[in-house]
């Protein structure tokens, strides 16, 4: 935003769409355009007014060089140093401090981009250190504010040194289970984003954030083409897995309460309502207490588009879901979403296959059938909920994982792989519930449980039915034998042992009921939930062990 010298009065003018804005409504709605939505800067103290409860504590930092290479342009940086203070009233382009948020503990550092372009510098590379640390004594949650043109070139290589020592400090959080979150905004590039601001568990970026290595300007000098729209913003970013979420300013500070929420049961008691206990609904655990259904039936009503996906469940099983996206490489792959939401006031990580429920729908969504980075991103989602100690929800219902060229070319089977021996190996109850279709490899890369659950009309196979009759049978019209050869019921698997319990579906499916399909679920799974989250690491991953290795092995004959 910038003072419209052509309006009378207290008026400031957009810097995007132009348009004139009162200065008084304009600071109330946090220096966002009420016309475009444009997030125009904030001043590090203005971020801290916006986010951290009041009075927050400064973090100490060593001492620093001022100007360690005695550098000098058209005037010297000593000089610059000196500008920079008295213009923005700071010692340093960053301000750290301890508080809270809506009560829940932080060490937050924020950037100020007003003090030289907030770059990265000996101090500032300190003073960030100096926050981890801290955050890692007290072992409290670390919130990053990012807001930087990237290394200070007049502190030169020993600017460059900043990122390493940054990194190495996140590092340590890291190793001792302490979650970072990153805030992106406007703009953040070079080393910052090439260190600190990226090295978070979660990062969050405002509506047209910039972030990237290399700045614009340099890359269309460089390449001599111009850049494409939209081209390191927030949006592009998001789209291209590499940050989890984009919100508005105003929603910023409850966004983050959630997350520290999280991680803060994570590191309690992990108490669960006593309710739980007796949540469920009669399920079915033997065999016999199914009906015998027609194989390719029950494949049909699986299929059904009208059943409930993942984000349906999300909104009537939970008080509140955070998705978050991204596999921080590739892509988000739509057909995978996953996030932090909260069953009965518990926070669980929930991931799920995403079809949906019409032609347009099933596209955008690649009808479920996820690529390499949907498996990577679900990967991504399973780390973090084992690093705050979070139970995992997985939902299954996909054809089975997206054969394409793209997705062999991107890795496929070792995606799909990775998240085999990912969970496995999770020190979090993991509950797993087939909705729908269970499709072979794709579908087992979110069902390595300690407990699976399936929906009455659900099926679950190495292969589709259509797939098994065009290799053995040579004529997919045999998909209805093969469906039947396949033992892939519900029923079926109970007998296999390969699910421990079944949901009935109310009345002709889950297509026709689905709120009713959704409460049964959550008694289910808040009754399993309740059971799991009693074990401890070591015995949750053991008993999962076995589990997995009991497969196919044959059963010794007890004499009588």
């Amino acid at each position: 935003m910038r003072l419209d010298t052509r309006a009378t009065g207290k008026w400031l003018s957009c810097g995007r769409c132009r348009e004139l804005v009162y200065a008084e409504h304009f600071e109330r709605d946090q220096r966002i355009c009420p016309y475009c939505g444009h997030h125009a800067r904030l001043t590090a103290r203005e971020r801290l007014g916006t986010l951290l409860d009041p009075s927050p504590t400064p973090i100490a930092a060593a001492p620093t060089v001022d100007d360690p290479l005695g550098f000098a342009d058209v005037r010297p940086y000593r000089e610059r140093l000196a500008r920079a203070r008295r213009d923005t009233g700071l010692d340093e382009a960053v301000l750290c401090v301890a508080g809270t948020i809506l009560g829940r503990p932080v060490v937050a550092a924020v950037m100020d981009f007003a003090f030289l372009g907030g770059s990265l510098g000996c101090a500032v590379g300190e003073r960030i250190t100096a926050a981890a640390d801290r955050a890692l004594a007290t072992a409290t949650p670390l919130l990053i504010v990012s807001a930087s043109g990237g290394a200070r070139m007049q502190e030169g290589v020993l600017s460059l040194m900043q990122m390493a020592k940054t990194a190495q400090a996140l590092g340590a959080l890291d190793a001792a289970g302490i979650p970072v979150i990153s805030l992106v905004t406007d703009p953040t590039y070079g080393g910052v984003a090439a260190s600190y601001a990226t090295l978070a568990d979660v990062i969050l970026a405002e509506p047209g954030a910039h972030m990237g290595f290399a700045g614009p300007r340099v890359i269309a000098q460089t390449i001599r083409q111009p850049l494409p729209e939209g081209f390191q913003t927030a949006e592009k970013l998001l789209a291209q897995g590499l940050i989890d979420a984009v919100r508005p300013r105003t929603a910023l500070r409850a966004v983050i309460a959630q997350l520290l929420d999280a991680a803060a049961w994570g590191r309690g008691a992990r108490t669960v309502p006593e309710a739980w206990r007796d949540a469920a609904p009669p399920l079915a655990r033997r065999p016999e207490e199914l009906p015998e259904r027609d194989a390719w039936e029950t494949v049909r009503l699986a299929r059904n588009p009208g059943r409930p996906t993942t984000l349906d469940y999300t909104a009537w099983l939970l008080d509140e879901f955070l998705e978050l996206g991204g596999d921080r490489a590739s892509g988000d792959c739509p057909a995978i979403v996953g996030g932090i939401g909260r069953l009965d006031g518990v926070p669980l990580v929930v991931i799920g296959h995403q079809k949906g429920h019409d032609t347009r729908e099933l596209v955008a969504r690649n009808f479920g059938m996820s690529s390499p980075a949907g498996y990577r991103k679900a990967a991504r989602l399973m780390r973090l909920a084992d690093k705050l100690r979070l139970p995992v929800l997985t939902l299954v219902d996909t054809p089975g994982a997206y054969p394409g060229v793209e997705a062999e070319e991107g890795g496929q089977a070792h995606a799909i792989a990775e998240n085999l021996r990912l969970m496995s190996r999770l020190s979090v109850p993991v509950v797993t519930v087939i909705t729908g279709e269970g499709g072979s490899g794709g579908a087992l890369a979110l069902a390595v449980a300690d407990r699976v659950l399936a929906l009455s009309n659900a099926v679950y196979s190495v292969i589709s039915p259509e797939g098994c009759a065009a290799i053995l049978w040579r004529d997919a019209s045999a998909a209805p034998q093969a469906a039947a050869a396949l033992h892939l019921t519900a029923r079926d698997l109970l007998g296999h042992g390969v699910v421990d319990a079944v949901i009935r579906e109310p009345g002709g499916g889950a297509h026709e009921d689905p709120l009713r399909t959704a409460q049964l679920v959550r008694g289910a799974v808040a009754a399993t939930l309740h059971e799991l989250l009693r074990l401890g690491p070591e015995r949750l991953v053991a008993e999962r062990a076995r589990r997995f290795r009991g497969y196919g092995v044959a059963r010794k004959e007890v004499a009588v």
